[in-house]
């Protein structure tokens, strides 16, 4: 491998990834001497030039046997070591890579106290973290990294409070042991009842027993980590507290069975519920089942009997209740939800909500109109491609085809606090932007949209999804959505992209995450028909 250029002095990433684009589309362009550099550098790989492999050419061009070396040395020119390192981390926890972790400690101490303002950016927390629950030791090895995690404590990282709490939340139960074992819980009773220590819940109910919010938390984390006989002796302690709540409880479903009902139920997560003791969580665990299940009626039933669901205190839960409506295609209960005169319904401005974006993103632009009624459309690229509107597409872009757009902070994903949670720490980028346009406009199958975004700098491979870096096509396998997929693999889609977490192909996904053997078949066979065309 011969360097034939050279990086200056202060590199930018965001130059080199263009550099890549453009020799991708020259040789696209049948240009003889952008084949030429690839082919110099790539002697054996066929054409069209994928942008992974544009990356390659030119990270190999400037003397580097990969693009992810070239960006180590473009952080540590301009002074962001530490951030890099950070990343690189993170990339070693995520492969479960203990002795490149090892050593990137070793190398970089400032890690252990690294944290960029945030528990689930620190190192031990990233190691700890879990999208949802992981109450299934499959899903919890899949999901959170305990020998990371364990060589992390043993060297000294920090650990905000934040971090054991949410452990507890996933449900997290190795981790949970590793952190006893470590010495690092607090000795309080809602991580006895965590640990399903009944004696030690019984010793701590003598010296915390009277505080309600504690027991009360206590109990329903006996009941997220189905420990009935912790959970019935806490139950009975906040009774005695607070007798109206055993009056509700007795006169709905009894004891056994509303601890019953608790452990079975966990529709709360992601639902912007805020409870303030086990009766309300009850409640609402009955109105997301309703949403779950379609049934207009259980859920009107519920709201009208407990309409404190429907007052300022609870604005939140409400448009929680409408982004499971979203997720769950149930017009009808949004439609019931409005006319009960909500209390978000007269909040001006309404509080952010992510339910246009699911409605885009799980293909679902038919709700818009109701969901309109509360959140305008955003002013911004990907909403307006998302709903196929060429003429505002066309007003992001300068007469030469560049990206206008303006403060990118103000354009989606940037300005989505819910959305811009899910991205890796860094600056809004054009590129993203792009891509997540052209995502929308492709599920939604505003194909002459897409077309004039991949005209302008739009990567069909951008790693986009819905939660984890995936191909659009990894996405869609989950929709059925076979015209859009045909859109991709007709205009040159990389199929053999793998994805975050599990290191998969889209064929993979619909083989062994969607169960579908068909939709399996159909990839493969598309892209054996792709190859054939090629020749």
């Amino acid at each position: 491998m011969t360097a034939s250029r050279s990086l200056p002095e202060r590199p930018s990433l965001e130059s080199l990834r263009k550099q890549a684009k453009k020799l991708a589309r020259d040789v696209a362009a049948g240009d003889a001497a952008a084949v030429g550099r690839v082919q110099a550098q790539l002697p054996n790989l066929p054409l069209p030039l994928t942008q992974r492999n544009a990356q390659l050419v030119i990270a190999r061009e400037y003397g580097f046997a990969g693009w992810n070396d070239l960006s180590a040395e473009v952080s540590q020119r301009r002074g962001d070591g530490l951030e890099w390192a950070a990343a690189q981390a993170r990339r070693a926890i995520h492969d479960n890579d203990v002795e490149r972790l090892t050593k990137l400690l070793s190398d970089v101490p400032q890690l252990l106290s690294w944290t960029d303002g945030d528990a689930d950016r620190s190192l031990l927390g990233f190691a700890t973290s879990a999208y949802g629950d992981v109450f299934d030791p499959q899903r919890e090895r899949d999901f959170t990294r305990a020998e990371c995690a364990e060589l992390l404590i043993d060297s000294g990282a920090v650990m905000l409070p934040a971090v054991p709490e949410r452990i507890v939340a996933a449900r997290a139960r190795g981790l949970l042991q590793l952190f006893r074992r470590k010495g690092l819980l607090p000795h309080t009773l809602k991580y006895a009842s965590a640990l399903g220590d009944l004696e030690a819940v019984r010793s701590l109910l003598g010296q915390d027993g009277n505080d309600l919010a504690a027991v009360n938390d206590a109990f329903m984390c006996a009941c997220s980590f189905q420990y009935e006989s912790v959970a019935s002796l806490l139950l009975d302690r906040s009774i005695a507290l607070d007798p109206e709540f055993g009056r509700r409880v007795d006169a709905s479903v009894g004891r056994h069975d509303f601890i019953r009902y608790l452990i079975d139920r966990r529709s709360l997560t992601f639902s912007h519920a805020n409870p303030t003791g086990p009766w309300q969580v009850f409640v609402m665990e009955q109105v997301l089942r309703a949403i779950e299940d379609g049934d207009l009626t259980a859920f009107v039933t519920v709201l009208q009997h407990d309409r404190w669901l429907l007052d300022e205190d609870h604005v939140e839960f409400q448009v929680g209740m409408i982004e499971r409506a979203v997720m769950r295609d149930r017009s009808e209960i949004i439609v019931a939800l409005l006319d009960l005169d909500p209390a978000l319904g007269r909040r001006r401005p309404p509080p952010p909500s992510q339910a246009t974006e699911f409605a885009l993103t799980y293909e679902k632009p038919h709700l818009l109109p109701l969901l309109t009624r509360l959140w305008p459309l955003p002013d911004d690229l990907p909403h307006a491609a998302g709903v196929g509107d060429m003429t505002r597409v066309k007003r992001w872009f300068a007469p030469d085809g560049t990206p206008a757009l303006g403060d990118l902070e103000h354009q989606y994903p940037y300005n989505l606090p819910g959305a811009r949670k899910e991205l890796p720490p860094g600056a809004p980028t054009v590129q993203r932007v792009l891509d997540s346009a052209f995502a929308f406009a492709v599920i939604n199958r505003h194909f002459d949209v897409a077309d004039f975004l991949l005209e302008r700098g739009a990567d069909i491979n951008t790693t986009w999804s819905s939660h984890e870096p995936a191909s659009i096509l990894h996405e869609l396998v989950f929709h059925d959505n076979c015209e859009s997929m045909q859109y991709l693999i007709d205009r040159g889609i990389d199929m053999s992209i793998k994805d975050y977490r599990w290191n998969s192909t889209a064929r993979g996904w619909a083989r062994y995450g969607a169960n579908d053997q068909r939709m399996a078949e159909w990839l493969e066979t598309a892209e054996r028909n792709r190859e054939l065309g090629s020749r």
